[in-house]
């Protein structure tokens, strides 16, 4: 398994397809890790050198522990594509990871070819809940916040169709380290990105769940809105829309790319 040392942590990433062709990176969801791309990677390894990490705090990504900022979050990215020799990429973020490629868009621009940040906002909830999450797994664990999860991640028709990918990606969750996503949530309950992401020079798609209860299809038009070269689309998913609508997102994706 490939490990950077960068920042002070060890991040766990792993790369796929010919690293001469352009690249595109992948970030995941807070609570997830990089599999929950394991659909879209297998597209478009053919035709991409794509690259996926677990987030700090997330996954094999460790230590989790100390304070976490929306700004490490971007710096590792940027670290990451110096340890692999690559100077510019594509970037997909969903929700906590299109925070990120928000920062990364604002503060490194040239790092970044073309964005894609979904189901996402440029300030996602309340510091107030931020903070009332964190401290609940703090003293509590993972279980909490798994428990109502599969409700906010995925319609109810998806979760009656794919059952055994709700079970996984839950179990996942269940298993995510716990200090780690508080820290994440402390980050996100600090990080309001409203005034500056109308500096964002990269050619930008949006992309919102139709039914997302966490950042709605208002959010997504507000950023693409924001962005000077935005667009959006919406898919007919919730918040884990490239899990929920796999191939539609994946053909966003590859289409908005090859323009």
């Amino acid at each position: 398994m490939p490990f950077a040392q960068i920042n002070g942590i060890r991040l766990h990433y792993v790369t796929e397809g010919d690293s001469s062709k352009p690249c595109i990176v992948f970030s995941n969801s807070l609570g997830t890790d990089l599999r929950m791309w394991d659909s879209q990677a297998a597209a478009l390894a053919e035709d991409f050198f794509v690259v996926r990490y677990d987030t700090r705090g997330h996954g094999q990504s460790l230590p989790a522990s100390g304070l976490i900022t929306i700004a490490d979050l971007g710096r590792d990215v940027v670290a990451l594509l110096d340890h692999l020799g690559i100077e510019g990429a594509h970037f997909c973020g969903i929700s906590m990871g299109g925070i990120t490629g928000q920062w990364l868009g604002v503060s490194a621009p040239h790092r970044v070819k073309q964005l894609v940040l979904a189901n996402t906002a440029a300030c996602i909830g309340t510091p107030e809940g931020w903070s009332s999450r964190a401290t609940m797994v703090r003293a509590e664990g993972m279980n909490p916040v798994a428990e109502g999860s599969a409700g906010r991640w995925f319609t109810p028709a998806f979760i009656e169709r794919q059952p055994e990918i709700v079970d996984t990606m839950i179990a996942r969750l269940r298993d995510q380290n716990g200090i780690g996503y508080a820290a994440c949530c402390d980050a996100l309950g600090a990080c309001d990105l409203r005034d500056a992401v109308a500096s964002i020079p990269n050619r930008t798609l949006v992309i919102a769940g139709q039914y997302d209860p966490v950042t709605t299809v208002a959010d997504a038009q507000w950023l693409a809105g924001a962005i000077p070269n935005a667009q959006v689309a919406v898919l007919p998913a919730s918040h884990l829309s490239n899990i929920e609508a796999a191939p539609e997102f994946t053909a966003l994706l590859r289409n908005f790319l090859a323009d």
